[in-house]
């Protein structure tokens, strides 16, 4: 994809242009958010290995994800050795790390789970987020290349 996007500006040009828009709607409709909804339903009666295998489905379809098991990890591989065993090595590392990533996010969300039990500071952190999305997608629209 980075081949067309570069070979063709036109195509640079309408994506970039979608990408901005699509984070402006992202800021308008978090911006409206209803601060009094606290998503008890996210959950959804979910067993804890429903949302392990969702969690799963979700980062193996992440383009990062991909792009670091297809290009960045293989930079690291010494191809006189056993490539496979390297690589596997190295895939078990980074899913590792982003488990513990994944467990300090929990462990932080939970922390602040008190400050956004209040809609006051729900709405508040909508609002932030909101402009920081809002403010990226209006640099997107403006940036020149």
């Amino acid at each position: 994809m980075a081949t067309v996007l570069y070979a063709s500006e036109r195509l640079f040009f309408a994506i970039k242009i979608v990408g901005g828009l699509y984070l402006l709607w992202l800021a308008f409709q978090l911006w409206i958010a209803d601060p009094t909804d606290d998503g008890g339903e996210a959950l959804g009666g979910k067993s804890l290995f429903q949302l392990a295998r969702q969690e799963f489905f979700l980062a193996a379809g992440n383009p990062k994800a991909i792009l670091i098991f297809t290009a960045f990890l293989p930079q690291f591989v010494d191809s006189t050795g056993p490539v496979g065993y390297q690589l596997l090595f190295l895939g078990a590392l980074f899913l590792m790390l982003e488990w513990v990533a994944k467990v300090g996010y929990a462990f932080f969300g939970k922390a602040l789970r008190h400050w956004f039990s209040r809609p006051s500071m729900r709405r508040l952190f909508n609002r932030i987020c909101a402009g920081l999305l809002g403010s990226a997608g209006v640099g997107l629209l403006l940036a020149r290349r």
